[in-house]
């Protein structure tokens, strides 16, 4: 599998809308072009994907803050997911490792992502990546707008 991260395109659609299916978000093409609309403009985020000779097979999404608390920036990885036929090869590492450049490139001091407590194994692969989890001293709320 020769693999190659570049930026979402907007003919990625309709492979990234079966990934964020895959992820437990099913959507239509219509809505992810909708969303293509302001992450692509959005000069603080980045969605990364990974293709190989059959199309997109994985994507990463990251969004950077500035911290009042400290100096630097905060990035958050809001979204990985790899084609369930392709988990296992590294291309999760590779997503991540791609955003952890990015979020040092764009001045980010920490990287942070959330997951569902349901995801055991994708808990592991972050700890195996360096993650920790810190639920036990930092609370996580959030409100429906």
């Amino acid at each position: 599998m020769d693999l190659q991260l570049r930026p979402i395109r907007r003919d990625d659609v309709p492979g990234l809308t079966a990934l964020l299916g895959q992820l437990g978000y099913p959507t239509t093409d219509a809505a992810v072009h909708k969303r293509l609309d302001y992450w692509l403009d959005d000069r603080a985020s980045w969605l990364i994907g990974a293709a190989d000779d059959d199309g997109l097979v994985g994507v990463a999404a990251l969004h950077v803050a500035p911290m009042l608390e400290v100096t630097g920036k905060l990035g958050r990885l809001l979204a990985l997911v790899v084609d369930e036929r392709r988990r296992g090869r590294s291309v999760g590492r590779s997503l991540v490792t791609a955003v952890e450049d990015q979020a040092r490139a764009a001045g980010c001091v920490k990287l942070e992502v959330t997951s569902s407590r349901h995801r055991t194994r994708t808990h592991e692969f972050y700890r195996q990546l360096g993650y920790a989890d810190v639920c036990a001293t930092s609370a996580r709320f959030v409100k429906t707008l």
